[in-house]
């Protein structure tokens, strides 16, 4: 009997709150797993999202939403690294000792991919979650396997067969979107499954946005995408009460869906279940908060007071007001309406059907983008034009604190120049005379956002000539002798040069600044992709001291 089976074993009948987080929600990065499980000793399972056997890119953004204050969408489409390399990082993870119990969620379309994977993370987990049940996977994957009986216990059994000898326990996740649940899991069960989880998201169905009327989910890839949260947790009981009633109390079944309250884990408890998932609704805790609520989950506790209100998720909608071509490659886009971004924060821009990503607010007032063309969606940008309706969601992310100083150093490549104008304006108001290099491929008349950084200080613009990063060479003694703080946005080879020349004239680590702006597909910590030193930059902000960053051996 392994250690999951030790803490799971009858538990819906003894009543004792056992506690995870679910898969493709928060704990799905290495770097997260390993925070949570070392300061979250509260929640008892950590659940990783689905791997594959190679990698999988999911769906086009936006791949979350929410239409209504804590229920949510989702449109992942199974999104992870592959088995290879993922593999190492939870390795290395368990070697340095692991408290809570390593819940390691496996995807695939065919048994014989299964059957790697098992093989692969058996020794690693402690339980090994089976993803029958994805509503928005691609064909032959998720819920086109679970919603069969005799397809699903056929996959099991198979797999069971191949793989007899195993550490970890075989659960098999279920999808609600069928009318015989209990039967699929009685079926799983009898081909040799240790137990069942349920429920993974409600639908597919599609999600329209209120503001704009469109649908949210790209219809390109079915537009359709799995509910979650509050309006599916009478589904999730009733599924789990089906499942209980059908496999007997000796199988392990793992609730889920919907629970946020003290209330909702009794009720859970009451169904069936043996541990209770926390999932959606973790997107709306702050970082400090989260064993404070799982703490209180546990004992019963109110946990009102650490959910916080509102909709993070909600779309505003804007025209364009202007619209031009600034250092040859980039597009500065004036929006109607206004933000109150300041630095470390960040939006989203939406298109329905195009795309959405995260960028930086060049401008409060008025609106004001800066776009560089990376792929879909920011070619799309470069065809806006006067009149056209963007959406925007957010803030993310919290405002960085600026500490005065005799005087400022202020350093961007490429499109990390739109971080600058919101640092001068912070500056100015503290009277902190700055320095401002930006580089660029190459000199142009009309350089982004020149006129806007130009009135906080003195500003230059300084072009590669065939040597990428040439604006370090700019950077000279004299600009950062005495009480100098120092901030720098760009891509992550050219600040790493620059800190480290930084370092070597003379400046504190702790007095240099970097905007690191990690993928992120949701902005409200849900997904967990941005991960970085210890937080989530679109929680808790994008911008780390240079001390910060080497102390944790994040690669810039």
């Amino acid at each position: 009997m392994n250690r999951a089976q030790e803490l799971l074993y009858h538990n819906h009948l003894k009543k004792q709150v056992v506690l995870s987080t679910v898969s493709g929600i928060l704990t799905t990065e290495p770097g997260m797993i390993q925070y949570f499980a070392k300061t979250v000793p509260s929640c008892d399972i950590i659940t990783t999202k689905s791997y594959q056997v190679v990698q999988t890119f999911g769906h086009r953004e936006p791949v979350l939403c929410s239409v209504e204050e804590g229920n949510f969408g989702n449109f992942v489409g199974l999104r992870n690294p592959g088995m290879d390399a993922v593999y190492p990082e939870l390795e290395k993870i368990v070697k340095n000792g692991f408290p809570p119990i390593l819940n390691i969620s496996l995807s695939a379309n065919e048994v014989r991919n299964f059957i790697t994977l098992v093989r692969k993370f058996d020794k690693l987990a402690d339980m090994l979650e089976l993803n029958f049940s994805c509503p928005h996977a691609q064909a032959g994957f998720g819920a086109s396997i679970g919603s069969d009986a005799a397809v699903a216990s056929d996959y099991v059994r198979r797999i069971c067969r191949e793989v007899p000898e195993r550490h970890a326990l075989l659960i098999i996740k279920l999808t609600p979107n069928v009318e015989n649940i209990g039967e699929i899991a009685r079926a799983v069960i009898e081909a040799g499954a240790d137990g069942v989880a349920a429920i993974n998201t409600v639908g597919p169905l599609k999600h329209i946005d209120p503001v704009s009327g469109s649908v949210i989910f790209s219809e390109a890839e079915g537009g359709k995408g799995g509910a979650s949260g509050e309006w599916v947790k009478q589904k999730a009981l009733d599924c789990v009460r089906e499942i209980r009633l059908a496999i007997g109390d000796e199988p392990i079944l793992l609730g889920m869906g919907g629970v946020s309250t003290p209330a909702d884990v009794r009720n859970m408890l009451d169904a069936g279940a043996d541990s209770v998932g926390i999932g959606s609704v973790l997107s709306r805790l702050e970082m400090k908060d989260y064993e404070n609520y799982f703490s209180a989950l546990k004992n019963d506790e109110s946990v009102s007071e650490y959910i916080v209100p509102g909709n993070k998720l909600q779309y505003r909608g804007h025209t364009v007001l202007a619209a031009k071509i600034v250092g040859g490659d980039m597009k500065e886009i004036t929006l109607s309406g206004e933000l109150d971004c300041r630095p470390g924060q960040f939006a989203f821009l939406w298109i329905p059907q195009i795309g959405e990503k995260p960028f930086s607010v060049a401008g409060n007032h008025p609106l004001k983008f800066l776009i560089k063309k990376r792929g879909q969606f920011t070619d799309y940008c470069f065809g806006l034009k006067e009149g056209d309706a963007v959406y925007t969601r957010g803030l993310y992310g919290k405002p960085m604190k600026i500490l005065p100083s005799e005087k400022a150093l202020l350093i961007a490549g490429g499109s990390g120049v739109a971080v600058l104008p919101l640092i001068g304006e912070e500056l100015k108001k503290q009277n902190v005379p700055m320095t401002i290099l930006v580089g660029v491929v190459e000199k142009h008349e009309d350089e982004p956002l020149q006129s806007d950084l130009e009135a906080y200080g003195e500003t230059r613009y300084i072009a590669d000539d065939g040597k990428p990063g040439r604006v370090l060479d700019a950077i000279t003694k004299e600009m950062v002798e005495g009480d100098t703080r120092v901030y720098i946005v760009g891509p992550g080879k050219m600040m790493e040069l620059a800190a480290k020349k930084l370092v070597s004239l003379g400046v504190p680590e702790e007095r240099l600044f970097l905007s690191m702006e990690k993928l992120t597909l949701c902005g409200v910590g849900m997904c967990g992709e941005c991960f970085c030193t210890d937080r989530l930059p679109c929680k808790e902000g994008t911008f780390y001291s240079y001390q910060e960053l080497t102390e944790y051996g994040e690669m810039v």
